[in-house]
């Protein structure tokens, strides 16, 4: 009897990238002639991947390449931007998830120190990058659309 509660309880604990699903998908945003695209798909039970696009009229550049990777029952934020940081990746850690909130936040980083996604509705979200610059707190929003 107890290897089946144990059973039971291990074979429905749901990890943190599974409750992140919901980001899965291509996201856009932006004005008429400038979008900011994000494509992320399902690598492995523990790997999504995820590519920032700026598109302007016919010209698409990459942003950045992202990874998001539970290790260990800890997820990260893993980007790497075009242009930042001697072309390394920086991992920012999840210090708070919801249904429909992921936070994940690098102190050390110069900015952004946090990173945020909240799913306003099943086809729209809100990305947010905040933190300290100089001792004034910025933020950027980025609201997206679901396109598929």
């Amino acid at each position: 009897m107890k290897y089946l509660l144990l059973c039971m309880i291990c074979c429905t604990t749901v990890g943190p990238i599974s409750r992140s699903a919901w980001l899965l998908g291509t996201w856009s945003g932006g004005t008429p002639g400038r979008q900011l695209v994000e494509i992320w798909e399902k690598q492995n039970d523990s790997t999504f991947t995820g590519r920032g696009l700026m598109v302007k009229g016919v010209d698409t550049a990459l942003l950045e390449a992202i990874s998001l990777e539970e290790r260990n029952g800890q997820l990260y934020y893993v980007p790497t931007v075009t242009g930042q940081n001697k072309g390394q990746a920086v991992r920012f850690t999840l210090t708070s998830i919801t249904g429909s909130q992921l936070a994940f936040e690098n102190p050390s980083h110069d900015f952004p120190q946090k990173v945020t996604y909240t799913l306003v509705t099943p086809d729209s979200l809100l990305a947010e990058i905040s933190g300290t610059v100089n001792g004034t707190l910025k933020s950027r929003k980025f609201p997206m659309k679901r396109v598929k």
